[in-house]
């Protein structure tokens, strides 16, 4: 980050933070029909991915990429994303009726819920998800496996997200941009190990 130009009333790391929150609330807009939640986070990442590249992240550019980028493949992931998290719910209300075995299925049912978490959002941050979902979705299964601590980082992001929204309930739609720049960043450090 420079410093401030000629005529800038902030420097470069607020107005990053601006773009961040304005690109979030659009995201959250996006992601009011629930099937474009997958979409609309990959347009968020994508967003602020380009803004490290030297393109503006506004929420313009947001609503455009979206516009240009949406179609059906993409509203089958969000189907597909939706439907495993209703399953997963349901599974978990099963654990919670006191059926035997309930604390081991439920520790399991976690488990297996935070792994596809943490591969449907490294999804999301891939550029191959602009495209094709199942090339994205392959590499991040991948790079879940080999980047565990960027995992961690990925379920600490979802955690701070969901406690900012539960503390305060107006952060639930300025949520989006912070952890689509968390899963961008976790991004952009995962190709930077890969190329070392």
């Amino acid at each position: 980050m420079g410093t401030r130009e000629p005529g800038e009333v902030f420097g470069p790391r607020l107005t990053l933070f601006a773009d961040v929150l304005s690109v979030g609330l659009a995201t959250a807009v996006a992601c009011l029909p629930l099937v474009t939640v997958p979409a609309a986070l990959s347009t968020a990442c994508a967003v602020l991915r380009g803004s490290g590249e030297g393109r503006p992240a506004t929420a313009g550019r947001y609503f455009a990429l979206l516009r240009r980028r949406l179609r059906a493949g993409d509203l089958v992931a969000g189907a597909v994303a939706l439907l495993a998290a209703l399953l997963f719910a349901a599974d978990l209300a099963l654990a919670g009726a006191g059926l035997p075995g309930a604390p081991l299925f439920a520790v399991v049912a976690g488990a297996m819920g935070a792994a596809a978490l943490v591969v449907g959002l490294g999804a999301c941050a891939r550029p191959e998800s602009l495209a094709d979902w199942r090339a994205a979705l392959r590499e991040a299964a991948r790079d879940s496996v080999r980047d565990p601590g960027g995992s961690g980082l990925v379920l600490l992001a979802v955690a701070t997200a969901v406690l900012c929204a539960w503390m305060l309930v107006p952060l639930a739609f300025l949520a989006p941009g912070p952890l689509a720049l968390a899963l961008t960043a976790v991004h952009i450090r995962r190709a930077g190990m890969s190329k070392s």
